[in-house]
Order: structure tokens, then C-alpha cells, then sequence
């Protein structure tokens, strides 16, 4: 049985992670942040939550490059080759549901 209060965790770096468990091969990590990831598409499926702060969420599609503004308890699903970059507004914590090792 674990608790955790996403406020009390602030990383060392952007993007530091906190492992909360691995359900199925898939893993479930918390993330501070303060400052942009990078472009990715995933290999798999990820589920993104924003538990405390904002986020400027980017993405591509066929008709081109968005932003989506996200507040605590707002939720983006990316499937497999989903382009797309998360932006701290200034900074956030971030529950990531993802396979585990995807890249």
C-alpha cells in the first residue's frame, strides 16, 4: 500500500521521476517538471495527467501543430506515434501511465 501527495514531490532536475508501480508491464511515474521535454512520439500508448500546476501541451496531426492548455485534472492520451511535448506553465506534476521502457 503506498500514498502519495504529488505537492510534496519536487525533483532535482526536469522531468525526475517518482515510481508509483508497474501494473501489467505498464509503468506509473510521477514527474516534476519546470521546464519543456522533448518532441517525442511514443512506441505505445501513454496516458498523461496533470495533478498539480499547468501544462501547454503540443502535439502534431495531419493538419498541423496545436497547443492545448491543461490545468490539474485535465487528461491527454497519446496513442502510439502521437507526436508531441509537454510545457510546464511554470512548472507542474505529471502522472505518466506507460508501457514499461517506451520510448
Amino acid at each position: 500500500m503506498k500514498f502519495v501527495d504529488p505537492r510534496d514531490f519536487t525533483g532535482s532536475r526536469a522531468w525526475e521521476a517518482l515510481d508509483i508501480a508497474e501494473i501489467d508491464g505498464a509503468t506509473v511515474r510521477l514527474h516534476w517538471a519546470d521546464r519543456p521535454y522533448d518532441w517525442h512520439a511514443n512506441d505505445g500508448d501513454e496516458v498523461f495527467v496533470v495533478l498539480d500546476g499547468a501544462v501547454d501541451m503540443h502535439f502534431r496531426d495531419a493538419d498541423g501543430e496545436h497547443v492545448r492548455a491543461m490545468a490539474a485534472g485535465d487528461i491527454f492520451y497519446a496513442g502510439a506515434g502521437v507526436e508531441h511535448v509537454a510545457h510546464p506553465a511554470p512548472e507542474a506534476r505529471i502522472l505518466v501511465i506507460e508501457r514499461k521502457g517506451s520510448v
